[in-house]
């Protein structure tokens, strides 16, 4: 017998709102009570992030949708863009945690002004107006930086360099990333956190790109745990200054997202 079908819808849609996106779908096929419970405004706009409506402000984008269920698995699906284009939001569909994406042009990249190195330029793949070209450099350096309070309070984060590789590339065998909280993490600290990555999956690494399903790849970086959000500002930092040509690289991002 079906006794949680014997229980008022209101009440059913209280106990979903305190689990998870992923609870709900699972136990919304498990019940009739469930299943109509779980299509409430109630229980999506709990999984929504409490600053949601703020966030979706600063975005061109018109999201007008009938339900709150709707809008969330939008969100996942279909990101966003906010700060007039310099950044992306979405919602990991798991959970709920906020997810951004920090573009090319907000990044700072040593010589990135210089035309006979990097070149800016539109991209049909890319969310963002235009995504950063490498021509030519033996200096590589790119650091991009989030503040700690937009992101999902006691969330351990991910941050991935969002990329692709021309036909042609040269020297991205091996590079040194890093995570750092900017005001609190000592120099000594970020050696110790520094890492190898391989943007080519050629180099000796453990990490190594993944392909995404938009088409690019991406390589993780390092990561982070946002405590109460009070940590200030987060930097990711990608260098290789040893003195060989690098080329073939193109920058849509950085991205964080939950682990």
């Amino acid at each position: 017998m079906d006794y949680f079908g014997l229980l008022p819808e209101g009440c059913i849609s209280e106990i979903l709102s305190f689990t998870s996106p992923e609870d709900t779908a699972r136990l919304s096929v498990s019940s009739r009570g469930f299943k109509f419970a779980a299509e409430s405004d109630v229980v999506w706009e709990k999984f929504l992030p409490s600053d949601y409506q703020h966030i979706i402000s600063k975005s061109n984008s018109l999201l007008v949708f009938p339900s709150k269920k709707e809008l969330y698995f939008s969100l996942c699906d279909s990101p966003i863009l906010t700060d007039g284009g310099k950044m992306s939001f979405s919602l990991d569909k798991k959970t709920g945690k906020k997810c951004f994406m920090v573009a090319a042009r907000e990044l700072a990249i040593s010589w990135g002004e210089e035309p006979n190195y990097w070149e800016w330029l539109s991209h049909p793949n890319s969310r963002f107006s235009e995504v950063a070209q490498l021509w030519y450099v033996c200096w590589l350096e790119i650091r991009g930086k989030i503040g700690t309070k937009i992101l999902s309070k006691g969330t351990k984060y991910v941050a991935y360099l969002v990329f692709k590789l021309e036909v042609e590339f040269m020297g991205l065998d091996t590079v040194d990333a890093v995570v750092r909280f900017v005001d609190s993490q000592s120099d000594t600290e970020v050696d110790e956190r520094t890492s190898v990555v391989s943007l080519s999956g050629l180099g000796p690494s453990e990490k190594l790109p993944l392909s995404r399903g938009d088409g690019w790849k991406e390589i993780e970086m390092g990561n982070f745990f946002n405590d109460k959000g009070e940590d200030g500002e987060v930097e990711v930092r990608l260098m290789d200054i040893r003195g060989h040509v690098k080329s073939g690289l193109i920058i849509q991002g950085i991205e964080f997202r939950p682990e």
